[in-house]
């Protein structure tokens, strides 16, 4: 049986894997580190059959694809929005650290060939969702860096929410067909929630993931006073491009939109 939920650590070289093609998380399609480079040090990606993000989670870097070079900073996810470059099979992605930083890598499987492209705050605005919805408990920021609409050459999608403190996202419990990554930080380390997969019940903690397999129903909810921080990464599937439009909520709970709180 496939895992769905893990808490992994940095290795002594400052990379923390989540999923891979091989390991309990092969359903996944995706292959998912973070890594931790400092100042100074450099780090490069290229990849035979995949297409590649790197996304900078905090700390300044120099962005480098094609022959372009972005110089972007981000004290943290939970101040300030995205910088992300993309780029297709073959393509060399350069991460070099001017202070010490985190970044997460996504790449999938993928032949078909496009420019690299780089996203800035302003290509991926956070804006809020369920406003005022479910008693205001399930207001969230969200952003969408890219998917089917933005990038349709892709075969991944990737973007991130702000949870407020004790609300939930997710909501109301919903499904798609494709696999799906929640990889979770904390504005403070003792922050925790909770991740609901199906019937089952993991605890979100700082640096934890959720490997959502098609079809299983994903909500999840953060502790008061803590704020949560998720990046979303979705695979297509060959033959079901995921859109925004996929949101298959539980049919038992279709009342509460309707309802009076």
């Amino acid at each position: 049986m496939q895992k769905v939920f893990g808490y992994p650590e940095f290795n002594e070289n400052g990379e923390k894997v989540l999923t891979t093609y091989c390991n309990d998380y092969s359903d996944m399609m995706m292959d998912i580190r973070i890594y931790r480079i400092k100042a100074g040090e450099s780090k490069t990606f290229t990849r035979a059959e995949e297409e590649t993000a790197v996304l900078l989670l905090k700390g300044a870097v120099e962005l480098s694809a094609q022959d372009k070079t972005v110089a972007c900073s981000r004290k943290d996810v939970f101040t300030e929005g995205p910088y992300c470059v993309h780029g297709c099979k073959n393509t060399t992605i350069t991460v070099k650290a001017t202070s010490d930083c985190e970044i997460l890598v996504q790449s999938t499987k993928n032949d078909n060939e496009f420019e690299a492209k780089f996203y800035a705050p302003e290509d991926a605005p956070w804006k809020y969702s369920c406003l005022g919805k479910f008693g205001n408990t399930a207001k969230r920021r969200v952003n969408t860096i890219f998917d089917a609409d933005i990038a349709p050459y892709s075969n991944m999608v990737l973007g991130e929410v702000l949870n407020d403190p004790g609300n939930w996202s997710g909501y109301l419990p919903h499904r798609h067909v494709q696999p799906e990554v929640y990889y979770f930080l904390f504005d403070r380390p003792e922050g925790f929630g909770a991740s609901f997969i199906d019937d089952q019940v993991y605890k979100s903690t700082d640096g934890s993931f959720s490997a959502i397999p098609g079809g299983a129903l994903h909500p999840q909810v953060v502790a008061p006073g803590f704020q949560m921080y998720t990046c979303w990464m979705i695979r297509h599937l060959q033959d079901k491009k995921w859109l925004q439009t996929d949101r298959n909520e539980d049919e038992r709970y279709l009342w509460l939109h309707d309802a009076q709180f």
